[in-house]
């Protein structure tokens, strides 16, 4: 034991949102039960990545007495988390449950008449992350639409506005696993190559980790490709969109 700089969260202020694990490179933060947990302090290495990502200021740096830093066991960390996000990947569709056999189709037709008779734009099947193979053919060099789950349900034009003509992949950022998330996209996007990536997400805050992988996962494998991020405020109305830059 010995007095050096370590994090601090209070988790009366902490949302859940995830950013801060997805920033903390040494895996030393987890969500658990909805909240920010330090699971080991010798994880930690007392410089802060974590703060600048905390939309809720959450998290502070003291001097204290704890564990010291322990670089061969945040590799063996490293390690097992790795092993565990590809343990989650899903098994193939021939083994997995039929609902998740992997689909595509032609979208319905054109929309035309009453509002409630528009069609669905929806080209391939499933849609969720956590069951979409990074190896399905219709990932290939897609226009790709990576959205929280809740956007479709606050947008009323979500299917002609931004489906239409993309790939859809679907997530929660507060109650998945964003580590998980982050491992995937980076396998996803190496493999499928896709010639754009849409992210919609809600204004709230833990919406952020879902943008925050993203962009982390594009920048290391795909770093050329187009990549926006379009904000959806709580009665669907549209925020603001961002252009990120190529990675430098």
């Amino acid at each position: 034991m010995a007095v050096r700089k370590l994090i601090v969260i209070d988790e009366e202020k902490c949302d859940g949102c995830g950013l801060c694990a997805t920033a903390c490179h040494e895996g030393a933060i987890q969500i658990i039960n909805g909240k920010a947990k330090l699971i080991s302090e010798s994880y930690c290495d007392g410089l802060g990545d974590c703060i600048g990502e905390c939309p809720q200021d959450a998290i502070t740096i003291v001097e204290r007495e704890g564990a010291a830093y322990d670089q061969a066991a945040v590799d063996a960390h490293l390690a097992r988390m790795a092993a565990d996000a590809k343990q989650q990947q899903p098994k193939p569709a021939s083994c997995a449950c039929p609902g998740a056999a992997i689909q595509t189709f032609e979208p319905q037709a054109e929309p035309g008449g009453d509002a409630a008779d528009r069609p669905s734009r929806l080209a391939q099947w499933p849609v969720l992350l956590n069951l979409v193979p990074p190896s399905a053919p219709f990932l290939k060099g897609a226009d790709l639409l990576i959205s929280a789950d809740c956007v479709a349900y606050a947008t009323a034009n979500f299917h002609e506005h931004y489906l239409a003509g993309r790939t859809l992949v679907v997530g929660c950022p507060k109650f998945d696993d964003l580590q998980h998330y982050y491992e995937k996209l980076k396998v996803m996007f190496a493999e499928a190559q896709p010639r754009s990536i849409t992210v919609v997400r809600m204004v709230v805050p833990c919406c952020g980790g879902l943008s925050n992988v993203v962009i982390r996962a594009r920048n290391e494998t795909v770093p050329d490709t187009e990549l926006s991020i379009t904000t959806i405020g709580i009665k669907g109305e549209e925020v603001s969109v961002e252009v990120v830059p190529p990675a430098a």
